[in-house]
């Protein structure tokens, strides 16, 4: 019977992208496994279309199963409706470990970290079951002191104007946490992910040693599980997805070629990030007027009002009729304004790219660190926030975008993107912080080589698996003969 490692995702690219550079990963150090990633249902249109094309492009040994399809959830906001599209698909992965494990040996089960139900089940299939948490360490340590938190305190935690004292965590206030927690309702519903946390073989986190050490070394020492055993976390990061194909003859890419050496700042703000009309137009005023050479990428708004989270329209977006009259002719030969899309770790690498205005998500941070491209940080929703303030005040390696409170509208002026973007480009501040991230780059460098921590990680993980692989071992034998058996029983008891 060959034996399979099985992956469940979140169905965002932020999350399904970094657990296909695991299952890479684990290949590289177990190439005689079968990975089977888990889609729920319903799947997203872009993501069909890459999961197609994946056959042909990475190891044969990674296949993906969709899960049988669910009516769409409610409407909502992204990343509720991802947490939401989780939930519905629970009983269709029980299903499907039970099917899998008629003709594999499951050898371990990792789960996306916010799929708390799903974790649930193979837990009580007594399969090896793995949190895999696709952020930074420094908010992994937030989500395990969260049961502290909860019981310190029955307001929401944007109510909460005072810092939390969280260990190793800069100074950060309650409307900084995670967007999902900031509701206590909502709360108590991640609260489940970390007390289960506690009940996994480990925790795999993309991030590397270097770069986190005394977040990483707060959950090892049991700062932040107070009630309970710390679990094992491997950080085996930056996990980075290679673009292939169009990326390379991207018509930016070509715009750099012709730009100064580190001359140019980079405006990209993920699949989901949006504005409203009147903030691109400040964000357009405050490029023009830095004087800064810039390649910008512009979306659709979804409407006038201000907005920082959706899908955006398929269709082009009229910069015309959605930039500043004339804004075009006036930064044309320093400036390049790109519709919808761009290959941002392509960009990040290139030699002309000196500074990146980031959303803040942590796939675009690591790719930025593997770049060594300082950046400003500019949170638009989920852990973002949170996110900035490790980036600023923890790490050191951005500087902080101010906008306006929500009584105010919300909006970065055009002034504060101006002296921004100019400060990470020119002054002594942002070049202290080009300096934290180039060492930060040579460090990610160390931690993928042969003998690095991130290695040393992986291996340490695999490891545990090759007990049961082993033939030989008594162990491994039983789980093999009794695995379908056992699952049967355990079925007949829900």
């Amino acid at each position: 019977m060959k034996e399979a490692v099985v992956l469940f995702p979140q169905m965002q690219w932020g999350h399904l992208l970094p657990m296909v550079e695991l299952s890479k990963l684990i290949l590289s150090h177990l190439p005689s496994l079968s990975i089977i990633i888990l889609l729920p249902s319903p799947p997203n249109p872009s993501i069909a279309d890459y999961v197609a094309a994946v056959p042909t492009s990475i190891d044969p040994h990674i296949g993906f199963q969709q899960l049988p399809p669910l009516p769409p959830p409610p409407p909502s906001t992204p990343p509720k409706e991802a947490l939401e599209i989780l939930r519905l698909n629970v009983p269709n992965f029980h299903q499907a470990l039970v099917s899998i494990s008629k003709t594999h040996a499951i050898i371990a089960v990792i789960v996306d970290f916010f799929a708390s139900e799903a974790l649930s089940v193979s837990l009580q299939l007594n399969l090896p079951s793995y949190y895999f948490f696709t952020t930074s360490a420094s908010n992994l340590v937030s989500f395990l002191y969260l049961p502290t938190i909860y019981r310190a305190t029955d307001k929401n935690l944007k109510e909460i104007d005072t810092h939390l004292n969280i260990p190793s965590l800069p100074p950060i206030t309650g409307e900084d946490m995670p967007e999902p927690v900031l509701e206590r309702n909502d709360f108590e519903e991640f609260l489940k992910c970390s007390v289960l946390a506690r009940k996994t073989a480990g925790i795999i986190v993309n991030t590397f040693e270097a770069l986190e050490y005394k977040y990483l070394r707060a959950i090892s020492d049991g700062f932040c599980e107070l009630d309970g055993p710390t679990m094992p976390i491997y950080p085996v990061g930056p996990l980075i997805a290679q673009h292939k194909g169009k990326a390379a003859n991207h018509e930016c890419l070509r715009w750099l070629d012709s730009q100064p050496q580190r001359s140019v700042v980079f405006l990209c703000f993920g699949s989901l990030g949006l504005f409203s009309r009147e903030q691109l137009h400040e964000i357009a005023l405050g490029l023009e007027r830095s004087g800064q050479r810039f390649l910008w990428i512009v979306k659709n708004p979804t409407s006038e009002k201000a907005q920082n989270v959706g899908v955006s329209s398929p269709v082009d977006p009229d910069l015309g009729n959605l930039l500043p009259e004339g804004f075009m002719d006036r930064t044309r030969g320093r400036g390049m304004v790109v519709k919808k899309w761009a290959p941002q770790a392509d960009v990040l690498k290139h030699r002309s790219v000196g500074g990146f205005v980031t959303h803040c998500g942590w796939n675009s941070v690591l790719e930025a660190v593997v770049a060594g491209v300082p950046m400003v940080a500019w949170p638009l929703y989920a852990e973002q926030r949170f996110n900035r303030v490790v980036m600023v005040e923890g790490l050191k390696i951005a500087l902080w975008m101010r906008e306006l409170s929500d009584e105010e509208g919300g909006l970065v002026e055009a002034a504060e993107v101006e002296e921004r973007v100019t400060e990470l480009m020119e002054s002594e501040n942002g070049e202290l912080v080009r300096k934290r991230v180039e060492a930060a780059k040579n460090e990610a460098e160390a931690a993928l080589r042969e003998g690095g921590s991130s290695q040393a990680a992986l291996a340490k993980l695999t490891q545990s698996w090759s007990l049961i692989l082993s033939s030989s071992s008594l162990i491994a034998f039983s789980i093999r003969l009794g695995l379908v058996q056992r699952i049967q029983a355990l079925l007949q008891s829900f």
